[in-house]
Formats: C-alpha cells, structure tokens, sequence
C-alpha cells in the first residue's frame, strides 16, 4: 500500500515540475517573438562600440527605425529608448528590463532623440 501513495507523489511532482518548465520556455519564446531583445542587444553593442572609439565633442547621430517601430508597438516611449548610466549603454524598447552593455570610454556620452518620427537618435561624447 506504501508503494502506490509514494508513486502518486512522485508523478506529481513530476508533473508540476514539467509545467513549470513548460511555461517558462513559452514565456522565454514570447519575448524573444516580439524582436525586441536581439534588436536592445545589436543597439546596445553597436553604441558601446561607437561612445568607445569617440573623443570629446563628437557628435553622432543613429538612424534607429526599426526600434522606433517596435517601441510604438510596445507603447514605450521613444524617448527612453537610449541611456547611460555608470558606463553601460542602456537599451529598452519595452517595458521590461532591456539589454545594457558596458564602454570603456572615460567621457561622457547623452543621448536623446532628434526626430521621433523618423527614429533618429543624436548621441553627444563630452569630458
């Protein structure tokens, strides 16, 4: 009689360890679905590399289209798009956490968006 009792537990323990599972990999598949993590990641790279090979007074200016769509979709403000904090480019194009990527430049750089019609982004180096 013990035998049968231990070997419900055990199925359902495994059951509820294969939904949980289950739905963290769906939860994984939704966010990577929606384009917006890989798009954070080759932004935040791309930007890191530019601030890094900057000197004092450049100014830059990035033609960001497809993140100015996929913000809209997401209903995040195009002007958070792009930031920086403690030498790490800060990419967010929802209202999750987004993808930062750390700069080796000692100056500072500030980004803020110049048309937000068109996705472009100005990015400013500075002492």
């Amino acid at each position: 009689m013990k035998k049968r009792g231990e070997i419900l537990v055990e199925n359902v323990i495994f059951i509820v360890l294969n939904i949980l599972f289950f739905s963290i990999l769906v939860l994984f598949l939704v966010k990577q679905s929606t384009g917006s993590y890989l798009l954070e990641q080759s932004y935040s790279k791309q930007i890191a590399l530019l601030v890094d090979s900057a000197l004092p007074g450049t100014i830059m200016t990035l033609n960001m289209p497809q993140a100015l769509t996929i913000s809209k979709k997401n209903n995040f403000d195009f002007n958070k798009v792009v930031s920086f904090s403690r030498g790490n480019v800060n990419v967010n194009l929802s209202s999750g956490r987004g993808y930062s990527y750390h700069y080796f430049s000692n100056y500072t750089p500030h980004a803020y968006p110049l048309d937000e019609k068109t996705g472009v982004y100005v990015i400013t180096v500075s002492k």
